[in-house]
């Protein structure tokens, strides 16, 4: 399974359109809607790995572009925006994939607009929120605030979470996960950062840590699945 594998598709989003990329393996048992983080777009390649990784895993993904990375712009959209960007993402991949348990979320800001747009609105048909590195504060400026709109989200939960992440200290994140109760999962990625690297003396590398990442991700999907 590998990148060229993956079907273009053309998502509306009301009176515009955004690229996407379904990658679905032949035993495909669940899907995911895949949303990319603030500063690179679907294509960038740690986004193919790891829909490479979960296909190989059984889990389908469909990767798809916020409307400000569609049109080479560095600035996110408004919440609103980008919301129902996930909505009509979560749409297009019940079309393609709805005879298999779906789940949503993302890297980074792609999963926090998927966790506000679930919080506002329940995602039709999703089973579960996944994210790969909630951004809970800014580097350097520590606060949960980002994560108040949780408490709304009635689905379960997976927080794959780096132990160096600058986006989420351990201090702040792990009180945040406990209060969302039994809905909620943590994941800690020992010595791993916000985009799951790792340094040379941490005696592991980053393929290890991405299979880590990959296989707590796909033991979760089948759990609520």
């Amino acid at each position: 399974m590998n990148a060229s594998a993956a079907q273009p598709l053309t998502i509306a989003v009301s009176d515009s359109t955004v690229s996407a990329l379904l990658l679905r393996p032949a035993q495909a048992r669940s899907a995911y809607v895949f949303a990319h983080g603030a500063g690179a777009g679907m294509t960038h390649p740690s986004m193919a790995e790891i829909a490479e990784g979960l296909a190989e895993r059984g889990i389908a993904t469909l990767r798809y572009q916020f409307p400000y990375m569609e049109k080479g712009s560095k600035r996110p959209d408004p919440p609103a925006v980008a919301q129902a960007t996930v909505r009509a993402a979560v749409a297009e991949t019940s079309r393609h994939c709805g005879d298999l348990p779906l789940f949503a979320g993302g890297k980074s800001f792609g999963g926090r607009m998927t966790s506000q747009a679930q919080a506002k609105t329940p995602l039709a048909g999703v089973r579960g929120l996944a994210f790969l590195g909630f951004p809970l504060h800014p580097a350097g400026t520590p606060a949960s605030e980002r994560a108040k709109h949780l408490a709304e989200v009635e689905i379960p939960m997976l927080f794959l979470q780096g132990t160096r992440d600058a986006l989420a200290e351990l201090d702040l994140l792990e009180p945040v996960v406990k209060g969302l109760g039994a809905r909620a999962t943590l994941h800690l990625v020992r010595e791993a950062d916000h985009s799951f690297h790792v340094l040379k003396r941490s005696g592991r590398n980053d393929r290890e840590v991405m299979a880590e990442v990959l296989d707590a991700f796909a033991a979760w999907v089948a759990k609520h699945s």
